[in-house]
């Protein structure tokens, strides 16, 4: 099928590794001209970028702080200078930590608010008012389970990715007269590198005490997530926005 993705440019946040890495591959293999922003992943970006140029596509590896307005700024600047409008957001970035709420501190729940909430935010204002200068676009915020359902020892995590909900749905109504969509992806645990700091350990008892949760009794993979997230950022999907879908083999149901 035809995601008529072609020459769309698309950027993809939290993209120098793991899901959100694999998000931007998945766009290059239809078509689309990458930006993979990273923070911290200047390598994995820039082989990223490497790797989708080698499909055919335009890709460009962008850093940037989302928590500092004017690097979120120079970073959408960057994208349009070098690829073109940019017609697909995917919000894939965000701050997480398995912690018992009673063992925190005030300190170690600002980073989670400040990239997952505030970044978040001061990008989709950034490319959505470049969106409505260039006739509409799409954006596509991924959230984990935890948002909806709540989960122990992620409280803050949930109190964090909760807000995707509001800002999706609220974008659906506000930015539909601009022709922008925007839709959310709500996953459960997938497989990545980073799979051990989002599961709290990895070892043989504590992955069987959690695929016990899992009606399909298996994670996710990377490549049960993207088709998703491309469907919702095509014009095949034109009709669907506002919408929260769950990726999740069946962790929560709605």
């Amino acid at each position: 099928m035809d995601l008529q993705l072609s020459g769309v440019t698309v950027l993809v946040t939290g993209a120098g590794q793991g899901l959100g890495r694999a998000i931007g591959m998945a766009f290059a293999a239809e078509g689309a001209d990458v930006a993979f922003h990273h923070h911290s992943s200047a390598e994995g970006a820039e082989k990223a970028a490497a790797e989708a140029t080698e499909l055919g596509v335009r890709a460009v590896a962008v850093g940037g702080d989302l928590r500092d307005p004017d690097a979120v700024t120079a970073l959408a600047e960057r994208v349009e200078s070098e690829l073109g409008p940019i017609g697909v957001l995917v919000n894939n970035a965000a701050a997480t930590r398995m912690q018992r709420f009673l063992d925190s501190e005030p300190a170690d729940w600002a980073p989670q608010v400040d990239v997952t909430v505030t970044g978040t935010l001061q990008l989709t204002h950034a490319v959505a008012k470049r969106m409505v200068e260039h006739g509409g676009g799409s954006i596509v915020n991924l959230m984990g389970d935890s948002g909806r359902v709540g989960e122990s020892g992620l409280l803050v995590t949930a109190s964090a990715r909760s807000s995707t909900v509001g800002l999706t749905k609220s974008l659906a109504k506000e930015l539909a007269r601009h022709r922008i969509r925007a839709n959310a992806v709500s996953l459960a645990l997938v497989q990545t590198d980073n799979l051990d700091s989002h599961a709290g350990g990895t070892d043989d008892e504590r992955m069987a005490k959690i695929l016990r949760q899992y009606p399909l009794r298996r994670l996710g993979r990377p490549a049960d997530v993207t088709p998703t997230i491309l469907l919702l950022a095509s014009p095949l999907s034109s009709w669907t926005t506002g919408q929260v879908v769950s990726v999740n083999g069946g962790y929560a149901m709605p």
